[in-house]
């Protein structure tokens, strides 16, 4: 059993315990002999390793994304804490809690859930759309997926009952964002924002680690989620194909631009406005989460790749 977490772990620290290998990578030094670079992470966070002996041997015995026994001290390097690796050897399956190593919403799911299909039985107004819904929410294997799945592998609700997370904080932001503009069919955006990554509990694989099914990795949870869609649709009589062709659209434009993902760019308002509550949702997520786990004692955070800069937490 896991006894240590890398949010847990000091400069000195000696360490005897198992992790995700996330990354794996050997580098010669000067005189030509190899030393390891490696990435391990937990449900806490990630922390860098190297290991400059027995490199070759290790790199031989260990794969990315296995689990790993590592053995080794905590020394510091560019002024972030390194594991110093002096062994590492795969761990089985068998021997791992799976709770160890995703993490997880702290929110309740069950609660969460049942907010999500009480505020659609309130807002929407056409029977077709909560009909659909229903369809949904009635199929008990999706059901127990959509309230696990995590809403991505690293970018945003990266953690078990991150994708309901996520959709109900669209659902809620549709509430709130939609009475303020004229002319926007309310009911096609509500489900579209319950329905555009639901393909989501198929494309990612979170029974011991976040990463994409074969399934995610050849279609994408855009392909999977109109799959979705269209089988739901065939349950139900007279479903208006143009509200169903409307929907399909939201899910395959609610990336915002082909260079993110999405097949079509968004051509209705409502798929206008999906993409950016999406955009909104996602990246404050994201933000808020890279804030949590840097230093609390720090005005400012460390330099965000993605978003390219620091972001001020304010004094202490």
């Amino acid at each position: 059993m896991k006894k240590k977490f890398i949010d847990t772990i000091r400069l000195g620290d000696v360490v005897d315990d198992i992790f995700v290998l996330a990354e794996k990578n050997l580098r010669q030094k000067q005189d030509g002999a190899n030393f390891l670079n490696v990435a391990l992470s937990d449900k806490t966070g990630r922390i860098k390793g190297v290991a400059w002996d027995n490199a070759d041997r290790i790199a031989a015995a260990v794969n990315t994304d296995d689990f790993v026994r590592v053995r080794g001290g905590v020394s510091e390097y560019g002024g972030r804490l390194q594991l110093v690796i002096k062994d590492m050897e795969k761990c089985p399956r068998d021997a791992v809690t799976a709770a160890d190593f995703i993490p997880a919403t702290t929110r309740d799911v069950d609660a969460m859930f049942e907010r999500l299909v009480k505020t659609g039985n309130h807002f929407l107004k056409a029977e077709h759309f909560k009909e659909l819904l229903n369809a949904f929410w009635n199929d008990r294997e999706f059901v127990r997926k959509f309230k696990t799945a995590p809403a991505a592998k690293k970018m945003h609700h990266a953690y078990i009952g991150g994708l309901l997370e996520h959709t109900l904080s669209m659902a809620l932001l549709v509430e709130k964002i939609s009475g303020h503009y004229g002319g926007v069919d309310t009911d096609i955006l509500f489900t579209g924002a319950i329905l555009h990554d639901i393909g989501k509990v198929r494309e990612l694989d979170y029974q011991f680690k976040i990463d994409y099914s074969d399934e995610g990795r050849l279609l994408n949870h855009i392909v999977i989620g109109c799959q979705m869609l269209d089988e739901k649709l065939r349950e139900i009589n007279a479903f208006p194909e143009e509200h169903a062709m409307l929907l399909r659209h939201l899910i395959v434009s609610h990336h915002g631009i082909r260079e993110f993902g999405s097949p079509e760019v968004p051509k209705t308002i409502e798929a206008v406005l999906l993409n950016y509550i999406d955009e909104i949702d996602a990246k404050i997520n994201g933000i808020r989460d890279f804030i949590a786990k840097e230093d609390s004692n720090e005005s400012w955070t460390g330099y965000h790749n993605l978003f390219e800069r620091q972001f001020y937490k304010g004094k202490k």
